[in-house]
């Protein structure tokens, strides 16, 4: 039908990405990356979640860089058939958002994650519990479902425009406060962001020296306020925690 390249995503149940290349059968090892696999689905990441974030963007950024090079995994933090997701209580709908969409590798959403639909329903058998109808009336009714689903909305599409959120070198700047860089560079393209996170509300300086210019106008991309990189920072002033800086 046409000449684009074709991207294989695999389902190896229990494969977890600090495995690298290797599927273990316990009798034996299977590469199913060099079969024609580009991604494999992460089991693993749901417990990695449970670190803090610099762990777990580390921890990924070192294996996408280095064992699986060339290769992804695609991160999930609960699905259709996994009795034992990363907040199956959902309690932490705003951490899990900023987890999942900020990790290096592929995010897969699953459905309701974005609106804190329930994975707990009286009376269901097996995997019908993660199953439940959308919580559409919750989205249209409650101030708390909007708030959820309007941060894992800006996320999504904060990662959605920078390639460099999921496919570039994650790079600290700062541990406290926590802020960090992504940068992706590819024959002619580049992009780069600098996100903040955990960060005090009000007023913050964020130190954006070697990712944008003296000079350059920055745009929020979470709260849409803009400002001027002097003296290797940009002084913003905003209701939230997060950051996430863009040359837009």
């Amino acid at each position: 039908l046409d000449d684009i390249s074709f991207y294989l995503v695999g389902e190896v149940y229990g494969y977890g990405a600090s495995n690298g290349l290797w599927y273990d059968f316990n009798d034996k090892k299977v590469n199913y990356f060099e079969n024609g696999f580009n991604s494999l689905i992460n089991f693993e990441f749901k417990y990695n979640a449970k670190e803090d974030y610099e762990s777990l963007f580390s921890k990924y950024d070192k294996l996408l860089h280095n064992e699986l090079k060339g290769f992804g995994v695609m991160n999930y933090l609960s699905s259709h058939d996994d009795g034992s997701p990363f907040d199956k209580n959902r309690e932490k709908a705003f951490e899990s958002a900023t987890k999942l969409l900020l990790s290096p590798g592929t995010s897969q959403v699953y459905y309701g994650d974005e609106s804190s639909r329930s994975l707990t329903i009286e009376g269901t058998v097996g995997d019908a519990t993660l199953r439940s109808f959308m919580n559409w009336e919750d989205i249209k009714t409650k101030d708390s479902t909007k708030e959820i689903l309007k941060h894992w909305q800006k996320l999504g599409k904060f990662r959605a425009a920078h390639p460099s959120v999921g496919a570039g070198k994650h790079e600290v700047i700062s541990q406290n406060p926590y802020i960090f860089k992504r940068t992706y560079s590819s024959q002619s393209y580049s992009d780069a962001v600098v996100i903040g996170l955990d960060l005090a509300k009000g007023k913050k300086a964020i130190p954006v020296q070697n990712v944008f210019a003296e000079g350059t106008v920055l745009t929020d991309a979470y709260s849409g306020t803009t400002g001027t990189v002097t003296n290797g920072q940009i002084v913003i002033n905003t209701p939230y925690n997060i950051v996430l800086l863009e040359n837009k």
